[in-house]
């Protein structure tokens, strides 16, 4: 009996994933997702836990916030309806912020948690931010453009989504 010869080399990780750059590529918009999911938990965290925020008037309460760039937004309106109830709409910023940060970090519903980000910065640069000048001092454009790219790909790595979309996929693989 003659015994065959392996002439194949080992394949490495990267290898067998088709290369470092093709890793590096899939897994480009994770420290992306970790500093916007860490930034917007610690904003809404710190929101929440600011008695003076949470507030109608007084030294840094959203109200008088809100009163201060009033004039000054690109859609007062916006600004009118967070005037109407500042308190409640803090706790809604606050707890949309703590979701959004939640979302994108553990990657569950990974683009509709980005859509919410980049509208809650959207709604802040029209607002709080419009009239920073020049334009690239205002943080809340940089943090729209920061949210565009995981709107479009979502969290399709190391995320619940994933495991989600794994799970859907064997389940029909099984029924078939």
């Amino acid at each position: 009996m003659t015994h065959g010869v392996r002439t194949d080399t080992r394949t490495t990780y990267t290898d067998r994933r088709g290369g470092l750059r093709e890793t590096a590529a899939r897994d480009a918009l994770l420290p992306l997702r970790v500093f916007l999911g860490v930034t917007f938990v610690y904003a809404g965290l710190d929101k929440l836990t600011d008695s003076s925020f949470m507030k109608a008037a007084g030294s840094g309460s959203l109200g008088d916030t809100m009163r201060a760039v009033r004039d000054s937004a690109a859609i007062p309106a916006l600004v009118d309806l967070a005037l109407k109830n500042p308190v409640g709409f803090g706790y809604a910023i606050a707890l949309g912020e703590l979701a959004v940060g939640i979302g994108v970090l553990v990657g569950l519903f990974g683009r509709l948690a980005a859509l919410g980000g980049a509208l809650i910065s959207l709604s802040l640069w029209l607002t709080v931010s419009w009239a920073t000048t020049p334009y690239y001092y205002g943080n809340d454009l940089a943090y729209l453009m920061a949210w565009l790219p995981l709107v479009l790909a979502g969290t399709p790595r190391f995320s619940l989504d994933a495991v989600l979309r794994s799970r859907r996929r064997r389940g029909a693989r099984d029924y078939l």
